[in-house]
């Protein structure tokens, strides 16, 4: 057994923790922008659009997110492309991501009234121009509350990435664990961490929701 003080433990998983920090960034933003890219195109009005983005989304939000990293991990090797788990926790995530932004982002488009589409309408507004000008200022307004909290759930997401072998936070600690045999001081520290990174990030975002509220 290797004798590991608690600094020595919280050393190395702070050492982890950067790529859990990492990787919930990466797929919080590549996320946002094809989220941000398959919303326009859904509420576009064009309907085949709709469907297909309406099937993305449903098959991401109604399959696990550990089935999906494991699809992402083993299934690109199929193509024979030599891939890591960094790029295939990467890639699942974003695309897991991009499921609920969309969604999340689209509730909040259709939260405008409808006269303010119309509005701009009589402006001779283009499609664009509308959204530019008039509806998405208005959106993001409404979006940035859950946006900023689904974050929360991405950081926590990324524990999951340990079962393809990338080394997170939560399989640092599986690692120090077995190498410590202090399972409960290990994943205390673990779970301090994770609670360090979520709580501010939870607190912002009841911040701007209730800033949003009062305006």
């Amino acid at each position: 057994m290797v004798e590991f003080s608690l600094w020595d433990i919280l050393r190395n998983l702070l050492g982890a923790a950067r790529w859990t920090v990492s990787l919930s960034l990466i797929a919080f933003i590549g996320g946002g922008l094809v989220g941000l890219a398959l919303l326009v195109l859904r509420i576009s009005g064009n309907r085949l659009a709709d469907r297909l983005i309406g099937i993305y989304v449903q098959v991401f939000q109604g399959t696990p997110l550990l089935m999906q990293l494991f699809l992402a991990y083993f299934g690109i090797a199929l193509f024979g492309i030599k891939t890591s788990a960094w790029f295939a926790a990467a890639l699942a995530l974003t695309l897991y991501t991009s499921a609920f932004l969309t969604e999340i982002w689209r509730g909040c488009v259709n939260a405008i009234p409808r006269g303010q589409w119309e509005a701009s309408g009589s402006l001779a507004l283009s499609f664009r121009e509308q959204l530019q000008y008039v509806i998405l200022p208005q959106a993001t307004r409404i979006a940035i509350a859950p946006t900023v909290g689904f974050l929360v759930q991405v950081i926590k997401g990324t524990a999951l990435a340990s079962v393809i072998g990338f080394i997170e936070l939560t399989k640092a600690g599986s690692m120090i664990s077995n190498a410590t045999f202090k399972p409960f001081v290990v994943y205390s520290c673990v779970a301090l961490l994770y609670f360090a990174l979520c709580f501010p990030v939870s607190m912002y975002a009841k911040h701007l929701e209730r800033k949003t509220l009062a305006r």
